[in-house]
């Protein structure tokens, strides 16, 4: 059996595009703790200021659960 956790990353509130360290940084702490990466999803994620989005992901990530 496995278990799924959804992770959105995203530069700022306003603007800007994703960098590459974030996202590195985000992907090894997760597994660090026992996920995998299963999917990346490009987004427009709305930020809470303004009517534009900023650039970002969706990263899905697996595991199996403990026993």
């Amino acid at each position: 059996m496995y278990e799924y956790k959804v992770v959105q990353v995203r530069e700022g509130l306003i603007g800007g595009k994703m960098s590459a360290d974030k996202l590195e940084k985000v992907l090894n702490e997760w597994a660090d703790k026992g996920w995998q990466v299963k999917s990346v999803t490009a987004v427009e994620v709305k930020g809470r200021i303004g009517p534009g989005g900023t650039e970002g992901v969706l990263v899905t990530f697996e595991r199996q659960r403990p026993a």
